[in-house]
């Protein structure tokens, strides 16, 4: 020991002298009290107070919040109050009795099929009723759906029907009996491994979809997490990533972690280092985010990342397959999101948005194979054999992995490059024209594909009602109350934009007439939702739109309310 530890320690001997004297009367002291308690019974009070303390500490710290449970368990107990409770439940009643008159789906001309046909139709009469089926679905063909459909163009939805029919029977569970499937999706994933910059060690995985992408992330960061000693496993993700994290949360038990965003909606970085903690098992940035098109500080929360050594996942799950080309379209990103950043572990981008293949086909993607395999799932004591799959489907339609593969190749670069360009240059027109309309305002600064609208003056779910009786099929968006469109290539057609913009300046004019009227119909039921505190109410109320999906009952509709279409 040198002799500067030597002074040192020799500074500190009366303080260690003052401590030690302390320490020997607190334990004469506990020595002195415990002499009064037979053994016996110093065991058992040990042994209740260590059972409170793991009970208090598992009560406490649980992937629900304690607040959430208590705000829970206080409403579940206000609404099985005699008189209060039978109110909430009478006004929840009509809420969901309104909401099913609204739902413009549920009217059909014709009677549901119940049951199966006593005998088979011929391919002919098949065909012909799904036209009858398909001929409902008229809106989107006019280019006045927000996203919903990316691409449209007969002739591309020609060769992915010849691509799926050509390995229609084919499921990648059975890489021997389909090898050539094996292979189509292999390349799908190391050419988006490409594309997004990824390194030998890159890897990934085709998925159904961008929740299941992001859910497999999430699942393989859990497993690492839990290797780790992490009991409950957190995503701190920002308050505009996708829902899917919390259907992620909730099915892996994991905790969810939600940051605020700043004024211009990106994640709020000093508020995202301050959320990671022992728990944190990944952390979360869009690119963009769906809300409001707004592209998260991707480079700065990954120093946070490489810091703590937490992986990072970016969900590009929407826009994806656009930012990747907007370079060289012409339209170079400010910052960069993909597997270049330091830090960046995974990206989720789906296929069947701007990538153009049919619903139902999406990638997750890793910078190194170390973080896929906690991905996998494998039974090794299965009686009937060794059972392993990658995500979480076991078979898959082969016919969408090779109806993706045609589309990646019949764009090739130049066609991705130039449809990139169409779609850019008609959503930064739109944001143009939108910043000069006297009464709404765009939220962040959106660079890629989606508009986000708000208003100081008056209830944009007004607008959203209006412009849905032009015809328009809008996002409302809540927290704060906005409405978006997500442009895709249908809107680049000759004369959607100019229309769109036409609807939405008459639709402000006569709203500002009047910025104070209430909004009425679907606007109001959207609008009111946010305003529950009970947000359990809320999901009650919204199962009645999931319930409505599978309804093969008659429906009554609803009257035309502010701006609400009329029933057709």
């Amino acid at each position: 020991m040198s002799s500067t530890d030597l002074l040192i320690l020799k500074a500190f001997e009366p303080y260690f002298e003052i401590l030690e004297a302390y320490s020997t009367k607190a334990k004469n002291y506990v020595n002195g009290y415990c002499t009064k308690y037979e053994p016996w019974q110093l065991i058992a009070w040990s042994v209740l107070w260590t059972l409170l303390v793991v009970w208090v500490y598992g009560f406490i710290f649980q992937p629900e919040s304690l607040w959430s449970r208590f705000k829970k368990k206080f409403f579940k107990l206000v609404r099985k109050m005699p008189f209060l409770g039978h109110k909430i439940q009478s006004k929840c009643t009509k809420i969901k009795e309104d909401l099913g008159k609204h739902l413009q789906y549920l009217k059909v001309d014709k009677d549901y099929v119940k049951a199966l046909p006593a005998q088979g139709l011929s391919t002919t009469a098949v065909l012909e009723r799904l036209k009858e089926y398909s001929a409902t679905d008229g809106v989107w063909q006019e280019g006045k759906a927000s996203g919903a459909v990316y691409s449209g163009e007969e002739k591309l939805a020609e060769l992915l029907v010849q691509a799926y029919g050509t390995f229609v029977w084919s499921n990648p569970l059975h890489p021997d009996i389909f090898p050539g499937l094996r292979k189509l999706e292999a390349e799908i994933v190391r050419i988006a491994c490409s594309l997004f910059n990824g390194g030998p060690d890159s890897c990934g995985c085709v998925t159904s979809g961008g929740t299941e992408s992001i859910l497999m992330a999430c699942k393989a960061y859990r497993d690492l997490a839990l290797e780790k000693g992490i009991k409950t496993p957190e995503i701190v993700a920002p308050v505009s990533a996708h829902a899917a994290f919390d259907k992620a949360a909730n099915y892996f038990g994991m905790r969810m972690v939600r940051v605020p965003l700043n004024k211009m909606m990106e994640v709020d970085v000093r508020a995202m280092r301050r959320a990671i903690s022992r728990n944190t098992a990944m952390l979360v940035c869009s690119a963009p985010q769906f809300p409001h098109g707004v592209i998260d500080p991707i480079p700065e929360v990954a120093k946070l990342a490489v810091k703590y050594r937490i992986p990072f996942h970016v969900d590009a799950c929407l826009g994806g397959f656009l930012i990747v080309f907007m370079e060289k379209a012409g339209y170079p990103l400010e910052k960069p999101f993909d597997f270049r950043v330091q830090g960046v572990t995974s990206i989720s981008a789906d296929t069947h948005k701007y990538g153009y293949a049919p619903k139902g086909s999406s990638v997750v993607l890793y910078s190194d194979k170390k973080y896929r395999n906690y991905q996998f799932f494998i039974s090794t004591d299965w009686p009937g054999g060794i059972y392993a799959s990658p995500s979480i489907a076991g078979s898959r339609p082969g016919g969408i992995i090779a109806a993706c593969w045609a589309a990646l190749m019949h764009f090739g670069e130049n066609g991705y490059v130039e449809a990139t360009k169409q779609i850019i240059k008609t959503a930064r027109f739109l944001r143009s024209e939108l910043e000069n309309i006297k009464g709404i305002f765009i939220f962040g600064d959106p660079q890629v594909s989606v508009i986000s609208l708000g208003s100081h003056d008056f209830d944009i779910y007004r607008l959203s009602n209006l412009m849905t009786a032009k015809g328009w099929t809008l996002n409302q968006l809540q927290f704060p109350p906005s409405i978006h469109i997500c442009i895709t290539l249908v809107h680049t057609r000759k004369r959607v934009a100019i229309q769109f913009l036409k609807d939405v300046r008459e639709s402000v004019t006569q709203i500002m007439k009047n910025c104070k009227a209430k909004v009425t119909g679907m606007g109001a039921i959207y609008g009111m939702s946010q305003a529950i505190v009970d947000r359990n109410l809320v999901a009650e109320i919204s199962s009645v739109f999931l319930d409505s999906l599978y309804s093969t009952d008659a429906v009554t509709q609803g009257s035309q309310m502010n701006g609400s279409p009329k029933p057709r």
